[in-house]
């Protein structure tokens, strides 16, 4: 049996893709699965041993200066076969472990140096040479590890340039997790945001967007911060919004019930352009329409499904009026879920995305 050791010094625990897909799937595979987190508990759950470091930081600079040397020397204890780390900030220790011996993947959730660009606590006039900075470094220990995983297909075309050892894993929903029975209500008037609630995410075009439509917004999650939330709440059109905070698996699969489309209406910057919103998939599997941002790949993928409308996430009447079209038109909504739902069932689903990354372990 193989020892695998995940390290992370940013995410949570239980974090979706790490913890939920990727080791939960490598642990039901046979591997001996460690899960190293900084600032968390010690557990052992769905076959995975999580290994808690406790240490506290007096800030960013401070975690990303320290965090990584911490993470080393406990991941050195568990004397894995193969380490599998999660954050940019580790990549200055990841090759402490190649000259162990130690067979090393890099699993690159975002496009670190474009991200960069976006950085509101980085002075504007230090992103472009941080940036560029970055994603020399970046580049040169990648090239040097035994595998890359990348999030999106996008990432993974910039990082084959340099290591031919590269491959996505696409953060695509876990069927199991989903009633894939659901009836959304096509009749109602109702339609649903689930997750992250902040301005980039487009809150504010979608709440100001009722103002033209007779329809109701079932929202969930939590608001980024507190002035944010003051700010929506007194909007004219609170009244419109069925403000329900944060919700399990099973809360979620109740308000979808009730929807009948779903909205994923992110501000088109760096971070989210090339992204693969979970929460569309989800959408889809759960056999609702998705509106989406008119971003590219997003669109390409729901045009050729035939699952939703992609609208300028800027414009709260072009919003209005997607809405105001499945309203109108539920037999359109009805099959455009039912196409969503197909796709999920045939392409879009971690089943497959999981397949990938046993090989990959496979392979070393």
């Amino acid at each position: 049996m193989k020892k695998i050791c995940h390290v992370t010094t940013v995410h949570p625990s239980k974090d979706v893709r790490i913890f939920h897909k990727e080791c939960v799937s490598l642990a039901n595979a046979g591997f001996d699965v460690t899960l190293l987190v900084l600032n968390s508990d010690s557990d052992i759950c769905d076959g995975v041993k999580i290994l808690g470091v406790n240490h506290p930081f007096k800030g960013r600079i401070d975690r990303i200066l320290n965090a990584p040397k911490i993470a080393l020397k406990y991941a050195l204890e568990v004397n894995a076969d193969i380490y599998h780390f999660h954050d940019p900030e580790f990549l200055r220790v990841a090759l402490d472990l190649k000259r162990k011996g130690k067979k090393v993947i890099y699993d690159v959730h975002e496009d670190v140096p474009r991200q960069i660009l976006a950085k509101y606590w980085i002075p504007s006039i230090f992103r472009k040479i941080i940036s560029l900075f970055f994603e020399k470094f970046e580049n040169r220990v990648a090239s040097k590890l035994d595998y890359l995983i990348t999030a999106t297909p996008f990432i993974r075309d910039r990082f084959l340039r340099i290591n031919k050892h590269t491959k996505d894993i696409n953060n695509y929903p876990k069927i199991e997790e989903f009633d894939m029975n659901i009836e959304a209500s096509f009749d109602s008037k109702n339609v649903c945001y689930i997750g992250g609630i902040e301005k980039v995410r487009g809150i504010e075009e979608i709440v100001n967007a009722l103002s033209f439509i007779d329809a109701k917004l079932l929202l969930a999650g939590k608001f980024s911060n507190t002035i944010l939330e003051e700010t929506i709440k007194n909007n004219v059109n609170w009244n419109k919004v069925d403000f329900v905070g944060f919700l399990d698996r099973n809360g979620i699969n109740e308000l979808l019930k009730k929807s009948m489309a779903g909205l994923v209406t992110l501000h088109p910057i760096i971070n989210y352009i090339d992204s693969l919103p979970v929460k569309m998939f989800e959408y889809m599997a759960t056999g609702i329409p998705v509106i989406a941002s008119n971003f590219p790949l997003w669109k390409n993928i729901i045009d050729e499904v035939q699952c939703g409308t992609t609208i300028d996430p800027l414009s709260p009447k072009a919003i209005s009026e997607a809405i105001d079209f499945y309203i109108k038109n539920p037999t359109i909504a009805k099959q455009h879920g039912a196409n969503g739902k197909k796709a999920i069932i045939k392409k879009y689903n971690w089943g497959i995305e999981e397949k990938k990354l046993i090989e990959i372990y496979k392979s070393l």
